[in-house]
């Protein structure tokens, strides 16, 4: 018999404070995991299109404002967020948050020099308990796919020991139309889990008689040294990324060059004549370009054509997609696009852009896991899909640990990758035992999370 836990969902009382998308995608994202949402937004006829198609509260007002904070509950609240663009706005909205009863606090900045370890303390002596810089985060995953470059997505749990590995199934992957029972067999030394499938922009969460089919994204729970198996089964060709041109020279763009440009030669093209000025004096090595991105002859004539990697950044999505259209048509290996809009991550992927970007995406995956009831060490929600995976601690006598992963009743939507147990990790099966300590990978839909959190509590 399965063993049986009951199924209770924490619900914390949670505040946005936004100035549109980002705001409004993680209300929309925290309120399917079942959280009291409260959005305090500027705009109040936004604000009543987010109501109409989501369970949560709204108030149209200044989040600075003590009395609009009082409205909305703020003694009370578990979690006040605040994500408009302006970044003194959220430090000021969290410090008066804090000091009028609010239990934690997490503000959007966009100065990196603020996150390290001496200016947090003083933020936090401030009220303000966490920080988030998507474009902090997303410059480094930038890095991270241009040094991983046969992955379409990647994410690492515990320094590496387990990363998610996203890619696409072209034609000549060794099982195209085999079923994940078939390829386990075939292959029962592969140091990986498939966790997710996207097949036309629905998401399926695999068992072993479904099928891998070409044009398929798929994701996977990986061990470093099963990579390389990984790698050959789907005919991915690794290279090495010696030349890269990066488009826009904002928070991202130049964030990325700076990560990179001690282990490959940049070109950073950016439109704005001052900005260029100011980019010169902050590399050594990065060449500086100033010019319109979206011109395509201006980035032919700069070598378009001989780069291994292409970055685009700009403030406009559309220049963004069609500069990396473009920069793949001259067979430039690796294209990745920041994508504001998240109805075109979809689209992007299909016609051929290898990586997505999305600060809206990045921004839910840090503070999502301050809305888990447990020790959740990091999060990451995955691109185009309404899902995350996450690492949780597992606790002393948590269900988890009473019967091996097949028999425990695990809530549908929810599927355990992986395991790292001090400094070993290893692959879920279904005979895998959970101990209390354990650091357990899991992949889940929002309105799964908080369930599937009882299973390590």
């Amino acid at each position: 018999m399965p063993f049986e836990f009951i199924l209770t969902v924490y619900s914390m009382d949670i505040i946005i404070s936004g100035d549109g998308e980002v705001g409004f995608h993680l209300a929309k994202t925290l309120s399917k995991i079942q959280h009291n949402i409260t959005v305090v937004d500027p705009h109040s006829e936004l604000l009543k299109l987010l109501q109409t198609d989501n369970d949560l509260l709204t108030i149209a007002g200044n989040s600075t404002s003590i009395s609009i904070l009082k409205e909305a509950g703020v003694e009370k609240c578990d979690l006040l967020i605040s994500v408009l663009k302006e970044e003194s706005v959220n430090l000021l909205t969290c410090m008066l948050g804090k000091q009028l009863g609010a239990d934690r606090t997490i503000a959007r900045v966009s100065s990196i020099e603020y996150l390290n370890d001496e200016n947090r303390q003083l933020f936090k002596s401030l009220g303000i308990d966490e920080m988030v810089c998507p474009e902090r985060i997303a410059a480094k995953e930038i890095t991270n796919l241009l040094t991983r470059n046969t992955a379409t997505e990647v994410f690492d749990f515990s320094n590496g020991k387990l990363s998610i590995y996203m890619t696409r199934i072209d034609s000549d992957a060794v099982f195209v139309d085999k079923t994940i029972a078939e390829t386990a067999q075939l292959y029962p030394q592969m140091e990986a889990r498939i966790v997710c499938i996207i097949r036309h922009g629905q998401t399926i969460i695999p068992n072993g008689n479904d099928y891998y089919r070409k044009g398929d994204f798929v994701y996977l729970l990986v061990k470093p040294e099963g990579l390389e198996l990984v790698k050959q089964l789907f005919k991915k060709q690794d290279f090495q990324v010696r030349n890269a041109m990066i488009i826009g020279g904002g928070r991202i763009g130049r964030r990325a060059a700076l990560n990179l440009e001690d282990i490959m030669k940049i070109k950073l093209v950016e439109q704005d004549k001052e900005r260029c000025l100011r980019l010169v004096e902050d590399f050594d090595s990065v060449m500086v370009i100033n010019g319109n991105g979206s011109d395509i002859s201006l980035l032919l004539d700069e070598g378009l054509q001989d780069m291994d990697a292409f970055i685009a950044t700009t403030n406009s999505t559309e220049t963004n997609i069609l500069s990396c259209l473009h920069a793949r048509r001259q067979g430039v290996k690796k294209t990745i696009a920041l994508v504001e809009n998240i109805n075109y991550i979809d689209v992007s992927q299909d016609i051929g852009i290898d990586t997505i970007i999305n600060k809206k995406l990045i921004t839910a995956s840090y503070i999502a896991r301050f809305t888990l009831q447990g020790d959740v060490t990091s999060s990451k929600w995955l691109s185009g899909i309404d899902a995350e995976v996450f690492e949780v601690i597992v606790k002393e006598n948590a269900p988890a640990t009473k019967d091996i992963i097949m028999k425990l009743k695990i809530p549908e939507g929810v599927s355990i990758g992986g395991v790292i147990r001090q400094d070993t990790a290893f692959i879920a099966r279904g005979n895998t035992e959970i101990k209390a300590g354990d650091k357990v990978v899991v992949f889940s839909i929002p309105s799964a999370a908080n369930k599937v959190m009882k299973l390590f509590n």
